[in-house]
């Protein structure tokens, strides 16, 4: 099936669909081209299982302890499994991506806006990721941060290029080796501590400033963005259960195994002022062992485990603007690759934590007017008007409400504050409208 631009030069594109496989940018995928519950595991499973959780993990036990972290972790997850699962399970009973479903809510043209925001939040998510990926190894190993950067984000465009394809083998490969480093990491850290002093690791330099619900914002803001957008990923799964089972490697499996890695080893190293995106993490803390093979083997495993990462990343990215623009994901990920590398250069993720910030407030309404449209209203399969407001006035009092929690109640959680607002919101306001069609659409 050829779908997308006709622009001339989009013929190389056009063939590589042909040799690597559509992708569906614009039409469900049929039964026929779903992948086995193998591949969507490795999809999914390599996403959250990445140095960059294990820094979360780090940044969650420094500010809460270990202890207090670990509810937090474990409750964020679970709460990532309900949203994301239930968006999953959605996608993969219509196959359709994110663009096509949120059509169907806020609007023909109105999709354009929720979908071009994730999109281009997601773009910054793989400068972010591919910006780590310069500095550490530049500061590592003393390594141009430009040149490896670019290098990083070339690999990860081709990477994307290929497709979902692509991204099972990327997870192929990036899982079980960060299950490996990990757990070394875990094993040798501890053993310069103990159980009991891990467990009561108070926090860093003995204090504790984070509060649950900002740890629940950082669990569940780290991938709320990708989360949001599964529809990506899971429409290509063949059956539900398939879809929840790899929703549930991911979360709470991947991630919290991610988290746990960087917070163990933060609780027993005990390092006074750690700094988790400098030195401070699994990657710095292999290569300070100063042994020749292990640190050689750390320079790889960073490459391809970021690289799973940014090239989901890129993939949600492309998939979303190519359906905007009526283009291929191929093409796109080439183009929004190349601004994403140029953006890496200039240390854009060093704002890391203000991404964060950003992702808590306006995402989650968005995911969680979806889910009361899918399995409350229950609209039906017909697209309905060019735009539709109630959805728009949802996001707005959910996303209000997320910063009035920001500002005015920092101890909540933004990110679960500003969801389930946006969600009663909506729910209520689409019960009160009138549901008088216009004429020759439907309500």
């Amino acid at each position: 099936m050829s779908t997308g631009s006709t622009d001339p030069g989009a013929t190389p594109v056009a063939d590589a669909d042909h040799v690597l496989g559509e992708e569906y940018e614009h039409v469900p995928v049929p039964q026929a081209a779903r992948r086995s519950l193998f591949s969507m595991v490795t999809v999914w499973a390599g996403f959250p299982m990445i140095i960059t959780g294990a820094m979360t993990g780090s940044i969650l036990v420094l500010g809460m302890g270990f202890a207090r972290a670990l509810v937090a972790m474990i409750i964020g997850n679970l709460i990532m499994l309900a949203y994301v699962g239930a968006l999953g399970l959605s996608a993969t009973l219509s196959g359709m991506n994110f663009a096509l479903i949120a059509s169907r809510v806020f609007g023909t043209k109105g999709y354009a806006l929720a979908s071009g925001l994730l999109s281009t939040l997601l773009l910054g998510w793989f400068a972010v990721q591919t910006g780590i990926t310069g500095a550490l190894i530049s500061t590592t190993y003393g390594l141009n941060y430009v040149a490896m950067t670019i290098v990083a984000g070339l690999l990860y465009i081709a990477i994307t290029f290929i497709g979902v394809r692509g991204l099972h083998l990327i997870g192929l490969v990036s899982v079980p080796f960060f299950f490996v480093l990990g757990l070394f990491v875990v094993f040798h850290s501890a053993s310069t501590s103990s159980l009991d002093a891990i467990w009561n690791y108070a926090g860093n330099n003995g204090v504790a400033t984070m509060s649950m619900g900002v740890g629940l914002t950082v669990v569940v803001a780290l991938f709320i963005d990708a989360g949001t957008v599964t529809a990506d990923f899971n429409r290509w799964a063949k059956t539900g259960t398939h879809s929840l089972i790899a929703t549930f490697s991911a979360f709470p499996v991947s991630n919290l195994v991610a988290m746990l890695v960087g917070g163990i080893m933060t609780a027993a190293l005990a390092v006074p002022d750690a700094n988790p995106f400098g030195a401070d993490n699994m990657f710095g803390y292999i290569n300070s062992l100063q042994i020749g093979w292990l640190s050689a083997l750390a320079f790889l495993f960073l490459y391809i485990n970021l690289g799973s990462v940014c090239s989901h990343c890129l993939y949600n990215a492309a998939t979303g603007w190519s359906r905007i623009l009526g283009s291929r994901m191929r093409l796109l990920a080439i183009v929004l690759g190349i601004i994403g590398i140029a953006v890496a250069a200039g240390n854009v993720w060093a704002f890391f934590i203000q991404w964060l910030s950003l992702l808590g407030v306006v995402v989650p309404p968005i995911g969680m007017i979806l889910l009361v449209e899918a399995y409350l209203l229950k609209p039906g399969v017909t697209v309905e008007r060019e735009w539709r407001t109630t959805p728009f006035i949802s996001w707005a009092i959910g996303s209000a409400a997320g910063f009035v929690v920001e500002f005015y109640a920092p101890h909540l959680s933004t990110a679960i504050s500003a969801g389930l607002v946006a969600a009663v919101a909506h729910l209520a306001l689409s019960t009160l409208r009138d549901r008088s069609p216009a004429p020759g659409l439907s309500a």
